[in-house]
């Protein structure tokens, strides 16, 4: 038998070793170099050919759409979205698996998943999407006189308590860096920020926060707003198992805090009726205003609109209604300096009020 150094390329292999190696080169995807094979019966040297492994022909567009199948499972679904038919997805796709050399997507009556070499492309493509936005929005901004630029996510109790005035007094002190606010339900914040869609994340802490990064930021109060003319009206506080006889009114945009109130409801032996789901805190207080149903809402939100509608507001005493926020970041991560003042800047304007 010949020892390794000696062999000379190419080398006859077996059909199926050579697809062993084209998958291996494939799952690799960085980082990767030849390797020589002790020759055996089993493993005969190979010249690996990397005609087909072509990554650097793979365009941003066609690892974006690729993000998008595996994100919506499917390539009719990537396509609606991306505006883009289907057969220009699909076609997308096979090129991807083509350069690469090796299957990425199952695809199945019921949609499309990756495969494992396609779940190691997911996870460096959304990285190198996250590089390639931040690359074109700091050019872009350079053109435009802007030195810097952060995406932040929040929930809408944020953004209707505490969070424009935190954001004014950082603009007025850094008039030439630029914040994007998007708003997002607290439970898909967390992922949205491993993802690479934001900078920085504001959400409430007792939804599930992956491996993000999180640093206590403020916290409020949930009460039970009531019309005046309520059997409950008048009293000064309650436990929210006092409210479970009433029909409530609820809200698509605190999913997690429906899941909260309800368990709680459950262990009361008791199940939250809702009268109806609204998608606003104005559509609440006009159904309360006709004594329709009650709601929780977060006192801090609320008081001044309670007083316009001529409505009550309850304390809760219960320990859950005290509700704290969080700051997510990417873990082992560094922020750009941009966003590091301004999450430096939430974090000092959190500090007169954060639990002791």
């Amino acid at each position: 038998m010949e020892q390794a150094g000696s062999v000379k390329w190419p080398c006859r292999a077996p059909d199926g070793f050579i697809k062993v190696a084209r998958l291996a080169a494939a799952v690799l995807l960085h980082g990767f170099s030849l390797f020589t094979y002790m020759a055996t019966d089993a493993l005969i040297p190979i010249k690996p050919d990397f005609r087909e492994f072509d990554l650097w022909s793979i365009d941003p567009t066609s690892l974006y759409l690729f993000i998008a199948v595996c994100e919506t499972g499917s390539i009719a679904r990537a396509g609606e979205r991306e505006l883009l038919s289907a057969a220009a997805v699909s076609k997308r796709m096979v090129e991807i698996e083509r350069k690469i050399g090796a299957p990425l997507l199952l695809r199945s009556q019921r949609g499309v998943t990756p495969t494992s070499a396609g779940q190691v492309l997911l996870k460096h493509a959304r990285s190198i999407m996250v590089d390639y936005r931040k690359l074109q929005s700091e050019l872009s901004e350079h053109a435009l006189g802007v030195k810097g630029h952060v995406r932040l996510l929040s929930n809408v109790s944020a953004i209707m308590e505490f969070l424009p005035a935190d954001l004014t007094s950082f603009l007025e002190a850094h008039p030439n860096i630029q914040v994007d606010l998007e708003e997002h339900f607290s439970s898909d914040i967390p992922r949205k920020i491993e993802e690479g869609n934001a900078d920085i994340g504001i959400c409430r802490d007792f939804v599930p926060t992956g491996n993000t990064c999180v640093t206590p930021y403020r916290y409020d109060h949930f009460a039970i707003v009531v019309n005046k003319a309520h059997p409950l009206a008048g009293k000064k506080s309650l436990m929210f198992e006092q409210t479970l006889d009433y029909p409530q009114i609820g809200f698509s945009m605190q999913t997690s805090m429906n899941t909260l109130m309800s368990h709680i409801a459950g262990r009361q032996g008791k199940t939250l009726t809702y009268r109806t789901h609204v998608s606003s805190f104005d559509a609440a207080y006009r159904l309360i205003e006709a004594n329709l149903g009650i709601a929780a809402l977060p006192r801090e939100a609320v008081e001044r609109y309670v007083r316009l509608y001529d409505l009550e507001l309850i304390p809760l005493d219960d320990p859950w209604a005290r509700r704290n926020f969080v700051l997510c970041t990417r873990a082992n991560e560094a922020l750009s300096g941009s966003a590091q003042k301004l999450f430096d800047h939430l974090q000092a304007q959190a500090g007169s009020n954060l639990p002791g």
